[in-house]
């Protein structure tokens, strides 16, 4: 730790070396894109360097690491989320000169209203999780998108399995309470 602030090259190496298995998983798991995962966890390295000076020494480096990572990784979500957009002609089915479709596509399992309608629960999902306090952020990220065991969240948090549990009961509910916020306003 002491290298690390100090801006050892060593150290710096070390840390990457430890921590870049897991930091790609936690992003995979948010962004499910190889590319973005990367630039994610790029991201979350060079956000950790410029702000270790700032890291409390009564957390876990891995925990707080792992803040940044997810925390990176929804950022890049949300950026992607608005950049995204493509020109409607290259979107367009080409046809022959005759009027038949080129290559036509076969029919689609989820209707475009039901991709959509999913892919914006999600959003306003991970939306919602960046709202929650950190402890109930830290144990929903763990349990429900990193899919952790119990007692895996209950090691990485320095915490009990029933205080896991507990909090992620209570965010559970919280999620539950905005998300429905949000449907009624909608």
């Amino acid at each position: 730790m002491v290298g690390l602030r100090k801006g050892d090259h060593d150290a710096f190496d070390s840390f990457v070396r430890l921590f870049a298995p897991r930091a790609m998983r936690i992003a995979r798991r948010v962004l499910q894109n190889e590319a973005d995962a990367a630039d994610a966890v790029q991201d979350a390295f060079i956000s950790a360097m410029s702000s270790i000076r700032q890291f409390r020494a009564d957390c876990q480096l891995a925990t707080w690491f792992q803040r940044v990572v997810t925390n990176a990784a929804l950022m890049k979500l949300r950026s992607k989320l608005r950049k995204d957009i493509r020109s409607i002609d290259e979107l367009a089915p080409a046809f022959y000169a005759d009027g038949h479709r080129i290559g036509p596509k076969p029919a689609w399992a989820q209707t475009p209203d039901e991709i959509l309608e999913r892919s914006e629960r999600c959003r306003m999902v991970h939306e919602r999780i960046s709202q929650l306090p950190e402890d109930s952020r830290n144990v929903v990220l763990l349990r429900d998108i990193q899919q952790e065991s119990t007692a895996e969240t209950a090691r990485q948090l320095g915490v009990s399995e029933s205080v896991v549990k507990t909090r992620l009961h209570r965010a559970r509910q919280a999620l539950r309470s905005m998300i429905e916020e949000e449907l009624v306003v909608a």
